[in-house]
């Protein structure tokens, strides 16, 4: 890249987020401006020299006039809900992901932005009987209707995927992350690692990719700086099975009938006792489990933590491991 470029971090009050606009402050001198967007105001006691700090709604159509204030023409767009807070908007997580990302979109072209960089997700691929073994970039995204978030992230990438073919002058650069840990991540997947007992579906021995979230973060950070374009999987080589996770913890390994599991989840729903429904037994079932070869081979960068190292890095600072 020959000019300096000028960033925009949404979803920076996040956890990937809150780690990249550290990872990229360290390169101050590097950049002519790094802006932190998110809706939730950070508290200035954490606020970093040097990063502007701005809240806002990335759905707001005003985000163009933002855009062109702050002459912004890289943008590391992390902004997602994997969980939504009680008492939110039920239509929230769609708002976020597919309608913020249409508006961050537009808002590129209008400013004539030159650079995207998207956190997507290895749940866009799908939660299905059929997946292959290691999931390829090439293979098709199907998301799955019962789970919004995967459902948001195929729909989010059908939409970059019309832009690289019909605005090719905006570079993409889009990630597909396995399950991210490290040492102060909390999300509904590492929620299963947290119980008293791994519980697991009878037949089925899905296991689980990680990336270490100082791994991921790196690779935001390169993308940044580089000229790199293309689509990559994320995720620590090889992978670990519910048993095996167990066994790390020293935890009991319980694989249950799924019609059972969803009988379960089905009825601690209904009490609300869980917010998960029946769809969870597939999650469990017929994980995306993902090949990092073309992020090794093809974008250059190898993951310093194996799957297994990475959730040993996490559960250790949890205070899991014995």
């Amino acid at each position: 890249m020959g000019s300096v470029p000028a960033v925009l971090v949404t979803g920076a009050a996040g956890y990937v987020g809150r780690l990249c606009v550290a990872a990229l402050a360290q390169r101050l001198d590097e950049l002519s401006v790094l802006v932190a967007l998110d809706w939730t105001e950070v508290d200035a006691s954490e606020r970093l020299d040097g990063v502007v700090y701005e809240q806002g709604d990335i759905c707001d159509h005003a985000l163009k006039d933002f855009f062109r204030e702050h002459g912004i023409d890289t943008v590391v767009h992390l902004a997602s809900i994997v969980r939504a807070p009680k008492g939110a908007p039920a239509d929230l997580a769609y708002r976020v992901d597919v309608l913020g990302t249409k508006n961050i979109l537009e808002a590129c072209e209008d400013s004539l932005a030159t650079r995207l960089i998207v956190t997507s997700s290895g749940a866009a691929y799908g939660y299905h009987p059929d997946n292959p073994e290691w999931l390829d970039e090439n293979d098709p995204l199907r998301g799955n209707e019962e789970f919004e978030y995967s459902k948001n992230k195929r729909l989010v990438e059908t939409m970059l995927a019309q832009w690289r073919e019909e605005r090719p002058e905006l570079q993409q650069v889009v990630f597909r992350p396995g399950t991210i840990v490290g040492a102060d991540v909390h999300s509904p997947v590492t929620d299963l690692f947290e119980k008293p007992v791994m519980l697991g579906i009878i037949g089925s021995e899905s296991p689980f990719v990680f990336i270490w979230d100082q791994d991921l973060v790196a690779c935001l950070v390169d993308a940044v700086f580089s000229d790199k374009v293309g689509i990559y999987n994320q995720a620590g080589d090889g992978s670990l099975t519910p048993r095996e996770i167990a066994q790390l913890l020293d935890k009991p390994y319980v694989p249950l009938p799924g019609s059972l599991v969803k009988a379960m989840l089905w009825t601690f729903k209904r009490l609300g006792l869980t917010e998960n429904g029946p769809e969870r037994v597939a999650f469990l079932r017929y994980r995306p489990v993902l090949s990092n070869r073309r992020l090794k081979e093809e974008y250059g960068y190898t993951p310093q933590l194996t799957s297994r190292e990475a959730f040993e890095f996490y559960a250790r600072a949890r205070g899991l491991l014995r």
